[in-house]
């Protein structure tokens, strides 16, 4: 059986010529492109993590508080007993207690001392959560921050008595 022969005058595959300016910047724009939208997205996700942290703070504080608060046997230990627990459930996530405002508030008469029978207890907690990576220059951080708030409300129980 006769073997072909190779012709040795073979010439190379014609070269594409549609893209002959475009030799490496794919790379380049890949990482244009993502960049421009990879640092926003990165910023966005680190801004919701520190509202929704400041959310669950202020959630978790006033929930605590109105709890402790109903369960006090004397209006100065309920008082104390639900800012320890305001303290202790901000400073979870990082906050200090300070930078909260807190209104505590018994349905009823006002003549009507605090905790008292079957009175509802309303705590109210409310933050500021900064903005990351805001600088405390001109007091920026200040004026970019979210305000946050939440309100727990508790019953005190038919059987309490002041003791």
């Amino acid at each position: 059986m006769p073997r072909s022969k190779r012709s040795t005058s073979e010439s190379p595959p014609p070269a594409c010529t549609a893209a002959e300016g475009d030799e490496g910047s794919a790379a380049l724009e890949f990482v244009t492109a993502g960049l421009i939208l990879l640092v926003p997205l990165v910023y966005l996700i680190l801004t919701l993590s520190a509202v929704q942290g400041g959310a669950l703070a202020v959630e978790g504080a006033a929930r605590q508080a109105a709890r402790v608060f109903v369960q006090a046997s004397t209006s100065e230990q309920a008082a104390d007993r639900a800012a320890r627990a305001i303290d202790f459930g901000l400073a979870d996530y990082g906050i200090a207690s300070d930078a909260a405002s807190v209104t505590i508030s018994c349905s009823g008469s006002p003549a009507v001392s605090c905790p008292s029978r079957n009175a509802v207890v309303t705590v109210t907690v409310r933050v500021d959560v900064a903005l990351p990576l805001v600088p405390d220059v001109l007091n920026l951080s200040q004026a970019a921050s979210v305000p946050v708030q939440a309100t727990a409300r508790q019953q005190v129980s038919r059987f309490w008595v002041e003791e």
